[in-house]
């Protein structure tokens, strides 16, 4: 067998479906959980690339599933349940295509997709939201979701507040002084723009503003300082023809016009006049913080030294062979400082490769010590590693997790008040071997010395994107229902 047949293999191990919603106690648990690790820890991701029979291909059109997985210091229970998307609800009935996708179009030709957008299917993040969860889909309306019983809600506009499109990023940021959350949508019809919002934490969405932009890029991510909003817009920008004539998927109409640079994007808190700074052009999908220092706004975020065709084509893979193996791309991990004058000064703090940065929440909009990413590597051409990079230093370590697919590493904080490195690293694993996910659980001081604990499922979880951890410890009373098989 070939490398790049044992890496396809490997990644349609990776992708494929959990067609059941379960529900028990976690029975093997290798090592010892935490007295003092206590909470709820919600993973999302498409749960399957299908509509009834007939299969999908793409990562973003899968429907989403969430995964819960209770602690109590003595024991782990899991849950998951899919999101009653509209999109979901077709697909339990019939095998027909019937709603378009961003890389999945319906069968028929543009004449079948013209004037449709793509169905949201709740599948990108899972955020808590006044005393429940949001599940997220960047291109229409969050879902409510119930965070004992992962209920699906229903879609919600902030009382009709979100406009023509309903978009919401999947990438909300909240402010630790106020407690307030910020998000943006980005509006392609009818005006091009990126809305900015703040959001109370009365739950009241408001509007921070809105900046017009007849070459609104696509845009995955910002990140919040004291003072901005702060985007980091990459020069991918619809081919309005493609988007307007559905000639093709929604993904494939976007094209990376390098000759335009990439836009440092500040947006004040406050709704004063937005910055705009000009620099070459960059290729990312996540940041992980920013902050204000003195009069520069520094950034970080994962740089992709790839083309904008090769993050296209790894999108489409799932449920096909005939389009080559995955491999993730080389990345770097950079900081950006925008000056008062506008230059821009670069900064590597890593070039070991990876996705999925996180860091101590507690620090955002303050400058952060440390960074954690899901290392790339592994034979499903993804991820199989979690590493930490101690900024001051440039110190790199990993734990390396041989023949597996790793997800987001979440940093907990081991008290509320604790230091920013003391606490742990929780992160959702799919070893291929046993072909079974894990919790894992390091201590985020010493990532080297490996999972403090592994909490080990029946099953896998089809790999996913990102997460969220609370204190609170959903429905722990509830009796354990029987497994509901879809």
């Amino acid at each position: 067998m070939t490398s790049t047949h044992a890496t396809s293999a490997a990644y349609r191990q990776v992708t494929a479906p959990l067609l059941d919603e379960h529900d028990y106690r976690v029975e093997q648990i290798d090592g010892t959980l935490p007295a003092d690790l206590r909470g709820t820890l919600y993973r999302i991701g498409p749960g399957k690339h299908q509509v009834g029979k007939s299969l999908l291909h793409n990562v973003f059109d899968g429907d989403g599933m969430i995964s819960q997985f209770v602690l109590d210091g003595t024991s782990v229970r899991f849950r998951n349940r899919y999101v009653r998307t509209r999109h979901f609800t077709h697909g339990q009935r019939s095998d027909q295509i019937r709603y378009r996708g961003v890389g999945d179009q319906i069968p028929g030709g543009p004449l079948a997709n013209i004037g449709r957008l793509p169905e949201n299917v709740a599948n990108t993040n899972i955020v808590n939201y006044d005393g429940g969860l949001l599940a997220l889909w960047e291109l229409g309306n969050p879902y409510r979701i119930d965070p004992d019983s992962l209920d699906t809600l229903g879609p919600t506009d902030f009382d009709g507040h979100l406009g023509f499109l309903g978009a919401f990023s999947a990438h909300p940021k909240w402010d630790p002084v106020t407690g307030d959350m910020y998000n943006f949508g980005l509006d392609v019809l009818p005006t091009p723009r990126i809305r900015t919002f703040r959001i109370d934490r009365g739950g009241r969405l408001h509007n921070v503003a809105s900046v017009p932009m007849l070459d609104v890029p696509w845009n995955h991510d910002f990140a919040l300082t004291s003072r901005y909003l702060v985007f980091v817009l990459d020069p991918i920008v619809p081919n309005i023809g493609k988007l307007a004539f559905a000639t093709t998927s929604f993904i494939d109409s976007l094209e990376f016009k390098r000759a335009k640079g990439t836009r440092f994007l500040l947006v004040p808190k406050n709704g004063g006049r937005p910055r705009i700074v000009e620099h070459e052009a960059l290729l990312h999908l996540h940041l992980t913080n920013a902050y204000d220092d003195g009069d520069d706004v520094v950034v970080e975020l994962v740089r992709l030294d790839t083309d904008w065709n090769e993050v296209r084509r790894m999108t489409g893979l799932v449920n096909r062979d005939d389009l080559g193996a995955p491999q993730f791309p080389n990345s770097r991990l950079m900081q950006y400082r925008i000056t008062k004058s506008g230059t821009v000064i670069e900064r590597e703090l890593t070039d070991r490769s990876g996705e999925f940065p996180q860091y101590d929440w507690r620090r955002g909009t303050r400058a952060h010590h440390y960074s954690y990413l899901a290392g790339a590597g592994g034979p499903a051409g993804l991820f199989n590693a979690v590493v930490k990079v101690d900024h001051r230093n440039g110190k790199v370590t990993s734990c390396d997790l041989g023949a597996s697919s790793v997800g987001e590493p979440l940093f907990v904080p081991r008290t509320r008040d604790a230091a920013e490195d003391d606490g742990w690293i929780l992160a959702l694993n799919h070893d291929l071997t046993e072909n079974r996910s894990q919790l894992l659980i390091l201590d985020a001081r010493d990532v080297e010395r490996g999972p403090l604990a592994a909490a080990w499922l029946d099953h896998h979880i089809p790999w996913g994107f990102h997460g969220t951890f609370t204190h609170r410890i959903a429905y722990p009373e509830a009796p354990l229902p029987a497994t509901n098989n879809l």
